[in-house]
This record gives C-alpha cells, structure tokens and sequence, in this order.
C-alpha cells in the first residue's frame, strides 16, 4: 500500500501516524489550520478529516432513536452533536492546502457519495471508513470503486461485518486494504484494546493491520507497533482547554509528539531477526568467561579446577574445553592470571 508518498507495504517499512482532525477545530478555520501546524510539529505523517454534514449522515429527529445514550454524548441528539462537530465543506482547501504546505499526506472520512464525489474533486490519495460505517456496504463499494487505498476501522465491527466489508472492496477490484482494530469507547478502556487481534488481521484476512485508539496515553499505540500496526490514528487537539466532543479523548501537541517518538523508538528496538554480532557486541565478547590459570602451574603438573577456571575476560579457551583438559599434565609452565590457551 502507498498513500501519497509514503509506502507501508513491507514489514520494514515505518508506521504511517495519522493525526486525527476530527471535531477538534471547535468550529474555527484558524484553529483547524493551527491545528494541522501543531500535527507536523508532533512528527504526525498525516492530518486526517472528517467530511459530512449533520444532514448527510442523520436527519433532525427528536424521537427517542436519535438520543444518544451511553456515551459523553448522553442526551445530546444526533443531528444537533454533528452539526456541531462537522468540519464544513469550504474548509477543505484551504486544510488540503496548509498539510500540502506542512509537507503532510491528508485524507478524510466520508460519511455517503456525495462526500466520497466531494473528495474525489480534490484529489484524496486514500479514503477511510469510519467504524460506524462499516456496515455501509454500497458506501464501502463506492469508495473503494474509486481505486485509492481503503482504510476500515473495526470499532463495531463482527468477523462477519468485516468479511462483507473486504469482500466489498475486492468486488470491485480494489485489494488496496488496511484494517484498524479499534474499539468504540470514548475514551476506550485500555483492557478493551485487544492487541492480540493486530497479528490477527494479518494472518486472518490477508491485509495491512492497524489501530485507530481512543484510548488514554501511548501504551496501546506503542504495543501495536510492536505487535506488527503499520497504521496508528490518534485524535489530535491543540489545547483540550478548547472544547469540544471529542477533546476529552483527543491527545495534545506534547502528548502526540511523545507518543511519535515512542513509536519510532519502538520500531527501531524491533529490528530485525540478525545472528551477526555488530562490532560493539564483538567486543563486548572481551567480558565474557574464559579460561584462567588462577593457581601457578609447572610443567607436567596434573591440571584440575583448582588450578584452571572459567572467569571473566574472555581472552583465554572456550570454557567449553574445561572438560578436555581436566585430568592431564601441563604442557609448560603456567603463571596465576595467564591466559589458558595453547
């Protein structure tokens, strides 16, 4: 899989970090774009939108369907909290702009067609579908007919719904798939994480594993890493301060730069399977047990272990020839902290 330019289809390939957008602008363009400012600075490779309106993704009803409950959102109805929390349409350029400009990849969620038509007009590099949408099968058809890398988050997600959604993008050709596992709490429990399911993914349905975290702090992001994600989403705010619906759950510019360098640093401490010492493990072979003389010895003189030891450093024989010289005559003379080696 590539997304702009970043290519993520080897194991060795870095993990693509995705700064989440989301509702966090708080409703002002310069908050969105400061916003996208702050993410490069973090060490995000990615600033990622959400693109609906609260009438392209429910309608304004106050029958009891369309409360929410459960949730931080509790009481609030559905259509209000989107009209709230929706980036508006006319932001879009100039966002696409400000990440072209901060060297940032940039995508977005849609939420039906005329958002996927929307995007496609400014030519998105891949497409990502929400966890709720990912019972939405002609929407997932629709994105993934485009022929630009698909993203699905797991959050709601059975094995079924999941299998239906990759059996949708492959109708039409598109095996261009990354699934996230992700879990639907907001903020998530960490004991709900399910880092098992990142191997998983791989070996089960044949794509590129992810997670998309609403968890507190960098521990699920950094475990994904090393259980093989090539793919971590994490909402990004500028100050929680701010407001919001989703600030509560949204990480800082400090607290994402954290987690950043804790993923490089992780993806640096996997490596890879190597055998061969590198020069510096070489010589720490100089601390390693060897055989000593640690008692003088004369020529002839039968060699025991009172005689001969493995000890630290390792300049002398192998300790693995203790046992092959135990019982017989020194073939010269010896002097305590010599070295045992012929």
């Amino acid at each position: 899989m590539k997304i702009g330019t970043f290519d993520i289809s080897s194991e060795n390939s870095k993990v693509l970090i995705i700064a989440e957008l989301s509702a966090n602008h708080n409703g002002s363009l310069e908050t969105a774009l400061e916003t996208i400012r702050a993410a490069k600075r973090s060490g995000a490779d990615c600033i990622k939108l959400q693109t609906y309106t609260a009438d392209t993704i429910t309608i304004d009803s106050r029958k009891d369907d369309f409360l929410i409950k459960g949730t931080i959102w509790d009481g609030r109805n559905l259509h209000e909290l989107y009209k709230e929390a929706y980036t508006p349409w006319e932001w879009h350029l100039a966002l696409f702009e400000e990440a072209e400009k901060q060297g940032l990849i940039c995508f977005s969620s849609p939420f039906d067609k005329t958002a996927v038509d929307f995007l496609e007009s400014l030519n998105v590099p891949a497409y990502k579908i929400a966890s709720f949408e990912i019972t939405d099968i002609p929407l997932i058809e629709y994105v993934a007919s485009k022929g630009k890398p698909v993203i699905l988050s797991t959050g709601i997600a059975t094995v079924e719904d999941i299998e239906l959604a990759l059996d949708a993008c492959r109708r039409v050709g598109n095996h261009d798939i990354a699934l996230l596992k992700c879990t639907s709490s907001y903020p998530a429990p960490i004991e709900e994480a399910n880092m098992a399911m990142i191997n998983d993914f791989q070996e089960r349905f044949g794509v590129i594993p992810g997670l998309s975290d609403h968890t507190i702090g960098s521990t699920v992001p950094i475990v994904a890493t090393c259980l093989g994600a090539k793919i971590i989403e994490k909402h990004f705010i500028l100050d929680r301060s701010i407001g919001g619906p989703d600030a509560s759950f949204s990480m800082n510019e400090e607290e994402f730069t954290e987690m950043v360098n804790a993923i490089r640093e992780a993806e640096t401490a996997i490596g890879i399977v190597d055998y061969n010492l590198t020069e510096k493990q070489k010589k720490g072979k100089d601390f390693s047990r060897s055989l000593y003389v640690v008692k003088d010895i004369k020529k002839g003189e039968i060699i025991t272990e009172e005689n001969i030891r493995s000890i630290r450093p390792g300049f002398g024989m192998h300790p693995k020839e203790l046992k092959n010289w135990l019982g017989k005559e020194a073939p010269k003379d010896f002097d305590r902290g010599d070295r045992f080696k012929l």
